[in-house]
């Protein structure tokens, strides 16, 4: 499809125009739809670039064209028409609107209250990766003690997320708690490295593991979306051994070299779908873990 001022310059400091953005998300689309299919986006849209004032977009503006799937969701007092990433030419679509990062809810159309997907958001307060590498091994550790799987995304900007592909049984708030209660048992075992403090100024240093991504209506930044960042970071899936790459960091992996990446070694998220499982066992398991004397670093 045709993008309207193709050579509108969108990351000034890069030259990467709205026409470059449009081929990216049309070349990645078969590996980034199978995460971001039937899920309600939120827009993050820079019209006059990165370097201008940006806005994030939740409902769908009358102009765009019907071929764009929609659901409606209920909120406070109303609802609110979210647009739904189905196909390429959306993905395209969206590019040519200047929405450079489509922001995903964790659950999709059909059941808007059993999510599928559950984030931990690792917000470092300095600038070592090296611990944001650990905390999220130590993380996925403690996942698959549960009976779990967990997924490693470098999120383009700081941090990493770990996802866990659930089964849609549990509502919002089961998933919530269950995350909360997970990383307490984290910061139980390192306090000296993990806090739960959202406010930077009471953290000394300490990584967040941010879990309140997981409620209605919430959105994480999805596999292979762009960041609005100099250089146009991608938020990529990792191999779960790449976390102990010391090469490895956060903004690694960007719109102009994430082709190469997918060449060489696919989507490394293509299964994660088959490895869903429910939270009742793990919710079990995680209880008796809680009730288990402070054990301190490990």
């Amino acid at each position: 499809m045709k993008v309207s001022r193709p050579d509108k310059v969108l990351f000034p400091d890069d030259g990467i125009t709205k026409s470059e953005l449009a081929v990216y998300y049309e070349s990645v689309a078969q590996p980034m739809l199978r995460h971001i299919k039937d899920r309600p986006i939120s827009m993050q849209r820079f019209p006059d670039g990165i370097g201008k004032h940006g806005f994030f977009h939740k409902d769908v503006p009358d102009h765009f064209p019907d071929w764009v799937r929609r659901v409606e969701v209920p909120k406070k007092n109303g609802t609110v028409t979210h647009a739904l990433i189905c196909d390429t030419r959306t993905l395209v679509y969206l590019a040519d609107q200047a929405s450079i990062t489509p922001h995903v809810w964790l659950s999709r159309a059909d059941k808007l209250k059993q999510p599928d997907r559950l984030v931990f958001d690792l917000d470092p307060s300095s600038g070592n990766f090296a611990d944001v590498r650990r905390a999220a091994r130590s993380i996925g550790e403690l996942v698959q003690e549960l009976g779990l799987s967990p997924f490693a995304m470098t999120t383009g900007s700081r941090g990493v997320h770990v996802w866990i592909p659930l089964r849609r049984q549990a509502g919002f708030d089961d998933v919530r708690r269950f995350a909360r209660d997970l990383a307490q048992v984290m910061v139980d075992r390192a306090p000296e490295a993990l806090t739960l403090e959202a406010r930077k100024e009471k953290r000394g240093g300490r990584i967040l593991i941010d879990v309140m991504r997981n409620g209605y209506a919430q959105t994480a930044v999805p596999p292979y979306a762009v960041r609005a960042r100099p250089t146009a970071p991608v938020a990529t899936p990792l191999r779960w051994q790449e976390l102990s790459d010391s090469s490895l960091r956060p903004d690694k992996f960007t719109l102009r070299n994430l082709d190469r990446r997918l060449a060489r070694v696919g989507d490394p998220w293509a299964e994660i779908a088959r490895h869903a499982r429910g939270l009742d066992r793990p919710r079990k398991r995680l209880n008796k873990l809680l009730t288990e004397p402070e054990r301190g670093p490990s």
